[in-house]
């Protein structure tokens, strides 16, 4: 059986269909099909900030907009000229979908729920009338004279231009390999960090400020970031941490995650400040228990067992602690040494840093310089970002300038 059209997209995820959509709107006489080896659509969407579609952030000059992507940073600029955060924005406006903004930057649309984009996505596929066929497994793609042909079992699908949006897919990167194209090995980019210590246990769910340095083992520092850190059943996440896991993607593989982190749960405040401040309250709150009188803004629990791991019992006063104890306070605070034993994956946003050689694309069309009439788009390039809606920008960026390169 054999099926002709115009663009064949393979991959139904962000990239794939905001691509479809865009080649669609541009040029109403393409025939367009979206191929998705899966039973659903969308998937990731659906998953997206905690089900509610962290769609992109609130960062609109492309500079530092840049600066969000451990691997992609020089080859976005350009496309981000032409398509970025405004533009995504004024998209889904156009199509009845308000973004909000939250504290953090993240943008998620006002109804709270990923289906919202989802069915915007499917709605336009329907009226435009994109192709959308499902349970489709690429087993190979060729070129055949001026056409491509795309075999899924005992169909073959044949287009004038192929666009591969299929993510962090190791069988598609396979076929891209024996096409030509090299491949970055992929490693995962967003993680969270297995840790099991006293320090920690017991309070999964509170959030803090906090600096955390990652160590490499003569105890040089390798990586370091800042912002909220969640204490997790299984050790750490929020931002601080996830920030981390995307830089350090390539430096702790080798390491199998295990290595040694920092936390300063009092960022911004020198050891000699922090020691003022400890003997200003030992002299505030003589007859008061130690573990009872958190510093600052620091979660009670929290401050309750960084005390303890400073030697310091848990009915003792203020009056009694010594010189002694409020140092060891102060390392505690100030730089606590835990170890990593592992990752776990970032609730379902899996992401990978890896794919095809960026060398290899014209990012002015996200066209394959080795494959003509190929093209490339989203998270099956060697790009990924930090969490906050990068990654999609990134696909929404990719899948618009595909579409206007192919219609033009």
């Amino acid at each position: 059986m054999r099926y002709d059209y115009d663009l064949l997209i393979i991959g139904g995820g962000a990239a794939g269909f905001f691509t479809a959509i865009n080649a669609a709107d541009m040029d109403r006489d393409l025939k367009i099909a979206i191929l998705e080896r899966g039973k659903e659509v969308l998937t990731k969407v659906k998953v997206s900030g905690g089900g509610r579609c962290n769609v992109t952030h609130a960062e609109f000059i492309p500079d530092e907009l840049v600066k969000k992507y451990p691997r992609g940073e020089k080859e976005l600029l350009g496309p981000f000229h032409r398509f970025m955060t405004g533009d995504t924005v004024s998209w889904f406006e156009e199509r009845g979908i308000q973004l909000k903004t939250e504290e953090d930057g993240r943008m998620f649309p006002e109804t709270d729920t990923s289906q919202t984009i989802i069915d915007c996505f499917l709605q336009e596929t329907s009226r435009l009338g994109v192709d959308v066929h499902r349970q489709q497994s690429v087993k190979d793609i060729r070129k055949d004279g001026d056409l491509w042909k795309v075999e899924i079992n005992s169909t073959v699908y044949s287009a004038k231009q192929v666009v591969i949006a299929t993510g962090s897919n190791p069988k598609i990167w396979k076929i891209l390999e024996r096409l030509g194209h090299t491949i970055v090995s992929p490693v995962a980019s967003l993680f969270t960090f297995n840790s099991k210590d006293d320090r920690i246990s017991d309070l999964a769910g509170i959030a803090t400020e906090a600096e955390v340095i990652v160590f490499d083992d003569k105890g040089k520092t390798l990586l370091s970031s800042d912002g909220p850190l969640l204490i997790t059943h299984w050790g750490m996440s929020g931002p601080a941490i996830l920030k981390l896991s995307a830089w350090g993607a390539r430096l702790l593989e080798p390491l199998n995650y295990r290595f040694r982190i920092g936390v300063n749960w009092m960022p911004g405040i020198g050891k000699e400040s922090l020691e003022l401040i400890l003997r200003k309250m030992k002299l505030e709150n003589a007859r008061k228990r130690v573990g009872g009188t958190p510093l600052m803004d620091l979660p009670k629990r929290l401050w309750q067992k960084l005390v303890i791991a400073a030697g310091i019992p848990e009915k003792m006063i203020w009056a009694d602690i010594t010189k002694e104890q409020i140092k060891e306070l102060v390392n505690e605070l100030s730089c606590g040494i835990f170890q990593v034993e592992g990752k776990s994956t970032f609730k379902e946003e899996f992401v990978t840093a890896g794919g095809v050689e960026l060398k290899e694309v014209n990012f002015k069309t996200f066209e394959s310089k080795l494959l003509p009439g190929l093209y490339l788009a989203g998270e099956v390039l060697n790009i990924d970002a930090i969490t906050g809606g990068f990654n999609f920008q990134n696909a929404w960026t990719g899948g618009f300038l595909v579409a206007k390169a192919i219609t033009e």
